[in-house]
């Protein structure tokens, strides 16, 4: 394949084979000067410790599969750093492309971060449970919600109606109330993390029949689900159409912690041994200093491979005797190549793109299959029969699509990743201002230079000389980038000296 070394006040992608996207994503807004701003972050965690469970019901939410889970409750949120993060969301790729690489949150990372099983079933609409939502309701719930009273709104039962109804269970109710009341605080729980949707205050109740038996629940991959539709919502919120996200934002931020020191809280004590390891920041913490995206942004322009700042395997000096032993069978499927589902909603996983995070080198991945998509909205739900036999299928072969575990130093250059990565990503997603007026004449004689450089010509030069030249080029284009309008201004200048440049006398 051929490549072409890019410009450095280029943000990219030079070869739009892999982000064909770039037009509709957010970070051509900005790019532009139309910046959106902080998202508004929905995560509605901030009432679950308003749930009195019995100790019956604490059992049967463990049966579900979310015992560990339900001790993370609420989370605080930096938005600002959410939507950071969200600018650098690939949804061609469902990665983070950074400057250095790409990076993503991958299954076993569900594991540690949320206590959730990613190993299972896949959750898929239950079709053996029929009626209409009331009827669902009256079996499950022990009653319905009143749509004159705007307590439901197409198939979504509002969160405050649950738990007016059913967030206290007295201790001598009867098993079948103590399940109803279960599976509402279930339906609450998600609807509120990791399937929260950007409506604020709804959950749909087609979740509900997976919860009818809990050991049936318990059998599900949870924690896949809500990696799948996180990944859905990121690639929502990075089309610059957006200014919302969902999902579980407590994944996403503890995760962010971890990998990157940028915003991350200073932890009161060293929490390693608890698990799930979102414990690690729930509570008052002692943050940073409060940074608004811009800040954020910048940060994540400015890292590198090399900077301490990024931490590829975070997890690797952690006990391991902490995780569950139910759990840590779990933890291999972080390599599997597999599509993950959560109902209608299908997402492909991909750790080969991010092999660094497994303490191994980074070479060229396969090639990702081009998604369709309308209006902006991906086109790939799972819509028919047949569809559905192909990713659940794909999802049955997960443990057969582990990604080779081969030991740093095998050999692998790195070297034709990064000339591949810096074609193909978008490397940057600030751009600066125009230079403030005490910077204006600085600017205005490095453009001179800039020129003049470019206007040079290298035959008479040797090779050492030659060398000194470019490098002279590449500090002042670095110069530019950073204290004029952007890439076409310079360009343009380029274009024009370089036309220029057979007219020009040679320069001793």
């Amino acid at each position: 394949m051929s490549v072409q070394n890019p410009p450095t006040n280029f943000p990219g992608p030079i070869d739009p084979s892999v982000l064909y996207e770039q037009e509709q994503h957010i970070s051509s807004a900005i790019w532009e000067g139309q910046d959106r701003g902080t998202l508004r972050c929905h995560e509605h965690t901030s009432k679950i410790d308003g749930w009195k469970l019995t100790k019956k019901q604490i059992d049967l939410v463990g049966k579900a599969g979310f015992g560990y889970f339900r001790l993370i409750g609420q989370v605080s949120l930096n938005n600002p750093l959410i939507s950071a993060l969200v600018e650098r969301w690939r949804r061609e790729t469902n990665t983070f492309h950074l400057p250095s690489g790409e990076i993503t949150i991958t299954l076993d990372e569900v594991v540690r971060i949320l206590g959730l099983r990613v190993d299972g079933e896949a959750v898929v609409r239950d079709n053996s449970v029929v009626g209409s939502n009331t009827e669902i309701c009256e079996n499950l719930l022990g009653k319905a919600p009143n749509s004159d009273a705007k307590e439901i709104k197409g198939g979504m039962v509002k969160l405050g109606w649950l738990k007016e109804n059913f967030s206290e269970c007295p201790e001598d109710a009867s098993n079948e109330e103590v399940e109803r009341r279960t599976r509402a605080f279930l339906m609450y729980l998600v609807g509120s993390t990791i399937f929260a949707t950007t409506s604020g205050n709804l959950v749909p109740l087609l979740y509900l029949p997976l919860f009818k038996d809990f050991d049936k629940a318990g059998n599900y991959a949870w924690g896949a689900a809500a990696l799948a539709f996180l990944y859905r919502q990121l690639g929502k919120a990075s089309m610059k159409s957006q200014g919302t996200i969902s999902g579980s934002l407590t994944l996403l931020q503890c995760w962010s912690y971890f990998h990157l020191n940028i915003g991350r809280p200073e932890l009161k004590q060293d929490l390693s041994h608890r698990f799930p390891l979102a414990l690690h920041w729930k509570g008052r913490l002692n943050t940073q200093t409060k940074s608004d995206v811009v800040m954020y942004r910048q940060k994540l322009d400015s890292l590198d491979s090399s900077d301490k700042q990024i931490d590829w395997t975070p997890y690797k000096d952690l006990d391991s005797s902490s995780i569950p032993e139910n759990f840590r069978g779990d933890l291999t499927l972080g390599r599997s190549r597999t599509i993950l589902l959560c109902m209608d909603k299908a997402e492909w996983h991909l750790p080969d793109r991010c092999l660094r995070q497994f303490g191994l080198r980074q070479s060229i991945p396969k090639d990702v299959q081009r998604r369709e998509t309308k209006n902006n909205e991906v086109d790939n739900e799972l819509d028919t029969s047949k569809r559905m036999d192909s990713e659940l299928q794909e999802w049955s072969n997960r443990w057969q699509n582990i990604v080779d575990v081969v030991e740093d130093g095998d050999g692998t250059d790195e070297s034709e990743y990064t000339t591949w990565y810096s074609n193909i990503s978008r490397k940057l997603v600030h751009r600066r201002a125009f230079a403030p007026s005490q910077f204006q004449e600085s600017v205005s004689e490095m453009m001179k230079i800039q020129e003049i450089a470019y206007a040079a010509s290298t035959e008479d030069l040797n090779m050492k000389n030659k060398l000194a030249l470019e490098k002279i080029k590449a500090l002042v284009d670095r110069y530019l980038a950073n204290r004029v309008e952007g890439f076409k201004v310079l360009e343009k200048r380029k274009r024009s000296s370089e036309s220029s440049q057979n007219d020009e006398e040679p320069l001793n």
